[in-house]
């Protein structure tokens, strides 16, 4: 049986999907990008504050679906320029701790909205 995961938590969809869809003890997080979801404007223009607002919309997100961060066990990371991967990584270290999910970081032509990064999640119970 599907649930579909909707919260004021994070930016709502911006297109024809879920903010994320739960199986069973599995939920798949739709691509998060770094709008605050009160304003549903950019958090700002550095990949830093990007980073951490694209964790934390997933966060909200999987905390509304009664998951927590140390549930998380796959990302994908989806970055517009790969020059930034250090900088991302340092925030996705900080924001995860010892918690270390599997991850894939891609480059890519464009995101949505013009972002810099943009993330999804895969958690299970």
């Amino acid at each position: 049986m599907l649930k579909f995961i909707q919260t004021n938590n994070a930016p709502a969809a911006i297109g024809p999907y879920s903010q994320a869809v739960q199986t069973n003890d599995t939920l798949y997080v739709s691509g998060q990008i770094p709008f605050v979801p009160s304003t549903m404007t950019l958090v700002g223009p550095d990949i830093s504050s990007q980073t951490r607002q694209s964790l934390e919309n997933i966060k909200g997100i999987i905390e509304e679906a009664g998951f927590k961060v140390t549930d998380i066990v796959k990302c994908t990371v989806y970055l517009k320029d790969m020059n930034m991967f250090s900088q991302m990584n340092s925030v996705y270290q900080e924001f995860f701790k010892d918690h270390k999910p599997a991850r894939a970081a891609i480059e890519v032509a464009r995101l949505p909205k013009d972002v810099l990064v943009e993330i999804d999640a895969i958690c299970v119970r």
